[in-house]
């Protein structure tokens, strides 16, 4: 046990038998059920030289005091590494975590002592109003289940009733027993410039770590991980004397470093989440060295790996036009030009929502992450589906897609999703990157915008990054739709906090296009 202010915290080390001080790996965890994993990473570390230390957070696995996510890491992760540091034995640190440990790392990197000469963070990003919003929805199938699995007592409520239970605000009391201050401020909190995420406090700390940091930092997330935006964030984000040396790699995995990439190729996914940690300290600590500053990317389509200085900037474009007067056997086309004006009309009901399938952002919904299988064009009303020419030759695309809509919608505030997809020549169709956007925050607008009913507003999704190849004779095919459950909440059509919405309605929501009304779709072309 190891003293902090007004707990003891249950640490546990493996070191090498030798006189001479080693490196030390890092870790801090709220997890009981990877003690076991932690005991084998602490017996092979020290077989290979180096000390492995794990400390429990505050009222976890043995650990005092109470469990409070987030309140205690930096000032108990500080006291951990000041500890150490003093230590004779100890020749330098390094910190290693991924997901919550990840972040326990991150609360801390800025303020760590001199012997702590680099980290290696995964799956997690400090920017925390980018990891659980998306334009005024929250991502309830990360941020509402791990509240109900970390909420202090067990949860028996339905998962799915919960995301649906309205209002949001009431549902910890409700259907879980226990009252959730946290999880209340983040269901509350829907704008980006709030006090709570960028004023004051824990997330506007951590959102400004990067910008401090002095010691290399190897970023691992992968392309349909829940983290993902806001990794990337974080790496644009990083001091220069850090971002020298780091390194940024995004492979074609989920949260749990497992991948699902429906029709691909995969015998080059070259991923070891054991030895990649070992080799970064093995570096960093044994050899003293300071990395070279690189981005390695996994090419889905190509399975390939490439690697850059810097994530693909926009350079190069493909635009492909929605036809909305070309509709046929459930969809229309994408054109390489504007067509006529026209327009098309689906009614968005909240009760009825489309249920997410092939999503870079759901964690207890695991089976449907990835890039996976998609229905048939057509397979419901209020999903309309555009679809290209094919093209001969692979497309090859690094960065971010973008789809402009021009929407109106008889509702106060709304919501509208895209989805991009892979069709290949045999029909079959796969996801390759989505997004929603809302009315309210419209073009990634901080605070809550105003709408008039029937008015028609050009609206801009803006995807996460990808690195992607078609296959030969491949179309792109886009669907729009308003809903996309549980990867995010569902739109009430009311105006206002989504979290305190007691009611639902539906809405007419026309998309238009052609001169004048140009929706359409960007592509980021680059030759890989």
């Amino acid at each position: 046990m190891l003293s902090a202010k007004g707990a003891k915290l249950r640490t546990c080390g493996w070191f090498p038998e030798t006189e001479e001080p080693v490196p030390v790996i890092v870790t801090r965890s709220c997890y009981p059920h990877q003690e076991a994993e932690f005991r084998i990473y602490g017996e092979e570390y020290a077989k290979r030289g180096f000390g492995f230390v794990v400390q429990w957070c505050r009222g976890t696995n043995g650990s005092g005091g109470n469990w409070e996510p987030n309140t205690w890491e930096r000032q108990d992760g500080l006291g951990l590494m000041q500890y150490l540091s003093d230590r004779p034995e100890v020749k330098n640190i390094g910190y290693w975590g991924n997901s919550y440990l990840a972040s326990t790392g991150w609360c801390m990197a800025d303020a760590v002592p001199e012997k702590v000469k680099s980290m290696y963070l995964g799956v997690y990003g400090t920017d925390r109003y980018t990891s659980v919003y998306q334009d005024g929805l929250f991502r309830q199938d990360i941020f509402t289940w791990w509240s109900m699995t970390n909420a202090g007592k067990k949860v028996d409520a339905d998962y799915l009733e919960s995301c649906r239970y309205r209002p949001q605000m009431e549902v910890d009391e409700a259907l879980w027993g226990v009252k959730l201050p946290w999880y209340r401020d983040w269901i509350g909190n829907t704008d980006r410039d709030s006090e709570y995420w960028s004023q004051a406090g824990f997330w506007k700390m951590m959102q400004e770590i990067p910008g401090r940091l002095r010691i290399p930092v190897f970023i691992r997330d992968g392309w349909y991980d829940h983290h993902l935006g806001s990794a990337v964030v974080t790496w644009k984000s990083l001091s220069e004397q850090a971002g020298m040396h780091s390194t940024l790699q995004l492979g074609p995995w989920r949260h749990e470093y497992d991948y699902a990439l429906d029709g691909q190729s995969t015998e080059h996914l070259e991923d070891d989440s054991v030895s990649s940690v070992y080799q970064w300290f093995t570096k960093t600590l044994k050899k003293e060295q300071l990395p070279k500053r690189q981005c390695q990317l996994y090419v889905v389509g190509a399975d390939r790996w490439i690697t850059m200085e810097d994530l693909p900037e926009k350079g190069q474009t493909e635009k492909l036009y929605l036809d909305a007067g070309s509709f046929t056997n459930g969809a229309a086309t994408l054109t390489q030009k504007p067509g006529k004006e026209a327009k098309v009309t689906y009614t968005y009901d909240p009760e009825n929502p489309v249920m997410s399938h092939g999503t870079e952002s759901c964690f207890k919904s695991k089976r449907e992450i990835g890039s996976l299988w998609q229905p048939a064009c057509g397979y419901r009303p209020d999903v309309l589906s555009f679809r290209s020419q094919a093209y001969e030759q692979p497309l090859e695309m690094a960065g971010c897609i973008e789809v402009i809509l021009y929407v109106s919608s008889d509702a106060e505030d709304t919501a509208f999703t895209a989805k991009i997809m892979e069709e290949f020549e045999d029909g079959r169709t796969v996801n390759i990157r989505s997004m929603i956007t809302t009315l309210a925050y419209r073009n990634g607008a901080d605070t809550r915008q105003t709408y008039t009913p029937g008015t028609v507003k050009e609206i801009h999704l803006h995807m996460w990054p990808i690195a992607w190849k078609t296959h030969p004779n491949s179309r792109i095919r886009v669907d729009i739709s308003s809903s996309d459950f549980p990867q995010y909440a569902v739109h009430s059509n009311y105006s206002g906090i989504w979290s305190v919405q007691k009611r639902t309605k539906c809405a007419q929501q026309v998309i238009y296009t052609g001169t004048g009304r140009e929706s359409r779709v960007i592509l980021p072309v680059n030759t890989l």
